[in-house]
């Protein structure tokens, strides 16, 4: 997958090409193994991003994690505590009228004779059977008051000046929603993320790295809107539009971290993430060179509403925008957000 491309040449001078360095850290950081990517706002105690049960504190499992997350986001609950309607109730926080309940699974084990026809033997054994159950969101409920949140707790995010200004001149709309999750959300136009106080130093990244990139990688989400770059992903990658467009966004937020000096490196996070959607797309081998076509054009995009880049030591020209051109339609850029 190692890209061979040369550096960028303009008026006869080599220009260091931030896109391809980029590029080719990710390629090689997955080539030798990128390892398990986890959510940077991942708090070790307290605050959980998987949802639990309130009676019994445990995380739901399997589906039951996807449907709740699921659910959260379409209707923006900010607390990750569920509920059947008579745990509720029976701690004297009953769900308010109307509600609409999540529907849960559960597996019942399930004793069972199977007879031979041909021998006439039978053989008992134990099957799983599926059951729902129904749960309710603390925003469900009347008289909940969730645990300590991480806004309780100092920050580990530092505020970086010039790349607040960079993300600010797009006009992105950027919410602090104090949930648990970071997304685009179309039918709004709006970036929605956790407060900076959720995020974690870890052996990746710096709470302050894993925030500015968790924020620049919705942002490479916001740029595929219609009314901007307009990225249809659909024509090529048809079922795996979502994996490639969240490549693209990832590579994209990679770039922009570059570009801005936020990180001295490409983090292995970055890495990490590409590896686990390019699992998706393992019938194009072109993949993460298509996703980082588009994400250059789509960090040049951002980049493009702000003064120059700011100083880089392996930058000839440090005025100069990026240095490659933006891909042309026939270079898979073809159009539309996730």
């Amino acid at each position: 997958m190692q890209s061979n491309n040369p550096p960028t040449k303009s008026g006869g001078a080599d220009r260091f090409d931030v896109h391809q360095a980029v590029t080719d850290k990710i390629v090689a950081a997955i080539e030798a193994g990128a390892g398990d990517w986890q959510m940077p706002w991942h708090r070790a105690k307290g605050a959980s991003a998987f949802p639990i049960n309130v009676k019994t504190g445990n995380a739901y499992r399997g589906i039951n994690t996807v449907v709740l997350w699921c659910t959260a986001l379409d209707r923006g609950y900010e607390t990750p505590v569920w509920g059947t309607f008579k745990q509720w109730l029976d701690r004297g926080t009953p769900v308010r009228k109307g509600e609409k309940a999540t529907p849960g699974v559960f597996y019942k084990d399930l004793d069972i004779t199977e007879r031979d026809d041909a021998t006439g033997e039978t053989t008992e054994k134990t099957i799983g059977m599926a059951k729902a159950f129904w749960l309710f969101n603390a925003a469900q409920v009347e008289g909940y008051a969730p645990p300590a949140t991480p806004e309780d707790r100092p920050s580990l995010v530092d505020a970086i000046a010039h790349a607040d200004a960079a993300i600010s001149a797009t006009g992105a709309v950027i919410q602090h929603d104090g949930g648990h999750m970071a997304f685009y959300r179309p039918s709004t136009d709006s970036i929605h993320l956790p407060e900076p106080s959720r995020f974690v130093d870890t052996a990746a990244h710096s709470a302050t790295e894993g925030y500015y990139a968790t924020k620049l990688h919705e942002l490479i989400h916001w740029t595929g809107a219609k009314s901007r770059l307009d990225r249809d992903l659909s024509g090529r990658f048809k079922s795996d539009t979502y994996a490639m467009e969240e490549l693209v966004a990832e590579i994209g937020a990679a770039f922009l971290c570059a570009e801005l000096a936020i990180a001295p490196e490409v983090r292995p996070d970055h890495a990490q993430y590409v590896a686990g959607w390019l699992k998706v797309l393992k019938d194009d081998k072109r993949a993460i060179f298509t996703a980082a076509a588009m994400a250059q054009k789509a960090s040049s995009f951002v980049m493009g509403f702000s003064a120059p880049r700011p100083t880089r030591p392996d930058v000839t020209d440090p005025g100069a925008g990026p240095t490659s051109a933006p891909p042309s339609p026939s270079d898979d850029q073809s159009g539309g957000p996730s």
